[in-house]
């Protein structure tokens, strides 16, 4: 394919893509396929031959179409959102176009300096405390990870390095393998289960502390924890904090963990992968209070900020905390501005050496979307939520179980876990609309999230019409059912 074809066949693919997302409810949001699907249907070996690109693009809808899962569909109400734009689409096909492997300044000034400054825009716009901006000349900064899983990870092994060494100074006579043996996480047992991964990839023990009735860590259950680890001679190093759990949207009490963390020495970060975005609200930015007791913080702008995947937004109030845990500098990657004090080598702040040009996708969707644009995009889902929520309570078989904040609305049949399985089986089967269940204690529970860009209040009203005619369907097969028996 040579540049006079790329242009023909670019228009085509992007005429493709548009179609695709404008004519995407008519599709059925989750797939008619069963596991194995793909192999009989593409040959067993690459072809020895060049195919023509008509070839190729008639096989996307007979082949990759049947099996995916339209997570862009006014349909899709599982998981949290995966954001998309076109301005953010449009920015990935630059940033695959440059294809630079951006893992210092000097292997593209241009990437590595947008997303500093990318950073401190987003940053701004959460109102997050000056020290985690980089700015002119700040100890902070941010950077973009590949998901919130990376960002804990990366702040977790920062955290256990900086501990080890300030353990070593105090105990000299303790090795750094006694020390590991000591070392302690915690998280909330809301958490994401990536928290718990992180601390089995680093080597540590982690601990799940005792959320209350409404799903939150409070300073009362981390202090307990800690005294009796303490106790016992252990050696605690981290906190993760969840702003927005993912069973049910909930937030742990930062203004009461983060004055324990700062006076125990351990590393508070703040997992906010979906609410994160929401903060740009001013009337949401209250769930962020107590984010200056932290060392990091996290959340997506590729769930909930228009900006597809990947686009993990961290930030560290220390960056030499992550330097200093990561940093290696063989000669073929050095160069002559490293030591200038003005310049950024990512390759320090991540786990991979390379990295894409993903600051543009930012720059785009900030630019064209301004923040009112990116405000309204949350108010709407929320708005959207809270409906959900009204109309789910005008029925009395139903019952709402966690206050419904975001865009994130749990609810169930009231009655049993089986009963509530069997619905949920019953709306995946119909293929109508799609949702995923969550956990919260041992009650079984329905998430209804709201995720996609072009969602409206239709989608919604059919969305709980079609849940409530089949818990209807449900219920009298039950009734019939125990007549017979």
């Amino acid at each position: 394919m040579d540049a006079a074809e790329f242009r023909k066949r670019g228009k085509e693919m992007v005429d493709y893509i548009a179609d695709y997302l404008e004519k995407i409810e008519k599709r059925q949001v989750f797939p008619d396929v069963e596991p194995g699907y793909l192999r009989p249907l593409i040959p067993d070996c690459a072809p020895q031959d060049p195919e023509s690109f008509e070839d190729v693009f008639k096989d996307i809808e007979k082949i990759i179409m049947p099996g995916v899962t339209h997570w862009h569909s006014p349909y899709f109400f599982a998981y949290f959102p995966a954001a998309s734009s076109f301005p953010a689409l449009l920015a990935d096909m630059l940033c695959g176009g440059i294809g630079c492997v951006g893992f210092s300044w000097a292997a593209s000034p241009a990437c590595t300096e947008l997303e500093t400054v990318m950073l401190d825009w987003l940053g701004k716009m959460i109102n997050l405390p000056e020290e985690f901006l980089a700015g002119k000349d700040g100890q902070g900064g941010g950077v973009i990870q590949g998901s919130a899983s990376e960002a804990t990870l990366i702040s977790l092994l920062a955290a256990r390095t900086k501990t080890i060494r300030r353990v070593q100074l105090e105990k000299p006579e303790l090795t750094e393998a006694d020390i590991m043996g000591r070392l302690v996480a915690y998280a909330s047992d809301q958490a994401h289960s990536s928290v718990e991964r992180a601390a089995l990839i680093g080597g540590v023990k982690i601990k799940n502390v005792s959320s209350d009735d409404t799903f939150s860590v409070c300073g009362s259950a981390l202090k307990k924890v800690l005294d009796e680890d303490k106790a016992s001679g252990l050696i605690p190093f981290f906190f993760c904090a969840t702003l927005g759990t993912t069973p049910c949207c909930s937030f742990d009490k930062l203004l009461e963990l983060g004055p324990i963390c700062n006076k125990e020495n351990i590393w508070m970060h703040i997992d906010a992968a979906y609410a994160g975005s929401a903060f740009i609200c001013p009337e949401f930015r209250h769930l962020l209070n107590g984010v200056e007791f932290a060392d990091s913080f996290n959340f997506n702008p590729h769930k909930w900020l228009l900006v597809n995947f990947d686009c993990s937004a961290m930030w560290v109030k220390k960056r030499s905390d992550l330097t200093g845990a990561f940093k290696l500098e063989p000669l073929y990657l050095q160069h002559h501005h490293q030591e200038s004090g003005l310049v950024t080598d990512y390759r320090h702040w991540q786990i991979p050496l390379g990295r894409r040009f993903r600051s543009l996708k930012l720059w785009f969707v900030l630019r064209m979307y301004g923040v009112t644009g990116l405000q309204e995009h949350i108010r709407k889902h929320v708005r959207l939520s809270h409906q959900f929520e009204h109309l789910v309570l005008q029925d009395e078989r139903f019952e709402i179980c966690a206050e419904v904040v975001l865009g994130l609305v749990c609810f169930r049949l009231k009655g049993s876990n089986e009963l509530n399985k069997a619905l949920l089986k019953s709306i995946n089967e119909a293929k109508k609309i799609h949702l995923v269940p969550c956990h919260l204690r041992e009650t079984f529970v329905l998430r209804f999230a709201i995720c996609s860009r072009t969602v409206e209040s239709t989608h919604i009203k059919f969305a709980w019409q079609h849940i409530s005619q089949l818990a209807t369907a449900l219920l009298k097969t039950g009734e019939q059912n125990h007549h017979q028996q």
